[in-house]
């Protein structure tokens, strides 16, 4: 009989070579993998065995194929049933991937866990569209929020966050950008720099650049929606594509 076993892998935000080695190799060793919609296609295809299990547990078109606390009971059967069981996630299971609870769960039901940390997309996607989310004489810190609660409200840190001259990293709050942007033009910020990054790593990417007050335009006009990150703050002015990036530039140097 084998161990019951659970690994938490991070994929990172998309880009199949930007996950960890340590996350290859639990790939390697897995006996079922339960995947998200997020997670690259080609982690499966290059990375899973032949004899592991491949269970799709994501969201497509905004619907849940499983409830919660489906997949927590998946997690625990296969573990029991078949040994070491993959949850492959977006990103980093931790940060805004009900990752702790997938691992409470399956301890609590006997079964041995480890996390390997993933690249999240609230730091990465700006990274890789050449937005640092600190940088001297722009931004001292960041917040990442998130911009939906479970009952599906925008969250109060976001009005607490808007307050700082901190960068801001909204996750999953698309539906709500034109909330979000009234919440930034009522504390003065209609001129911040501003951008929506959509498939962020992907080789569908999009992006687009603007102030607060020309965002929702602007992300109409480009047609982004889900899965994106939404990033305000001094920095997006270094971004190629923003109107004054030569005065952000001097700042800098």
């Amino acid at each position: 009989m084998k161990t019951p076993k659970l690994t938490l892998v991070g994929a990172g935000p998309g880009d199949p070579e930007l996950i960890t080695l340590k996350g290859v190799r639990a790939l390697q060793s897995a006996d079922v993998i339960l995947y998200d919609a997020l997670v690259h296609n080609d982690l499966l295809k290059s990375f899973a065995p032949p004899t592991a299990e491949l269970v799709f547990v994501g969201k497509r078109r905004g619907r849940c194929e499983f409830a919660q606390h489906d997949i927590n009971h998946l997690i625990v059967r296969y573990a029991h049933s078949h040994g070491h069981v993959v949850r492959l996630k977006g990103g980093d299971p931790f940060i805004f991937g009900r990752g702790f609870e997938e691992m409470a769960f399956a301890q609590d039901c006997g079964v041995e866990v480890s996390v390997v940390p993933g690249l999240s997309s609230s730091y990465s996607v700006p990274a890789l569209a050449g937005i640092p989310l600190t940088c001297r004489g722009l931004s001292e810190s960041f917040w990442v929020l998130t911009g939906t609660t479970k009952d599906h409200r925008l969250s109060d840190d976001i009005r607490t966050a808007v307050r700082t001259k901190a960068t801001l990293v909204i996750l999953m709050g698309m539906k709500h950008l034109p909330e979000i942007v009234e919440i930034l033009a009522s504390e003065g910020k209609t001129d911040t720099p501003a951008a929506v990054i959509q498939n962020g790593s992907w080789e569908t990417e999009a992006v687009a650049v603007a102030t607060v007050g020309t965002l929702c335009e602007e992300v109409e006009r480009k047609g982004l929606s889900n899965p994106a990150i939404i990033i305000i703050g001094e920095v997006v002015g270094l971004h190629p594509a923003a109107l004054n990036r030569a005065a952000h530039l001097a700042v800098v140097r």
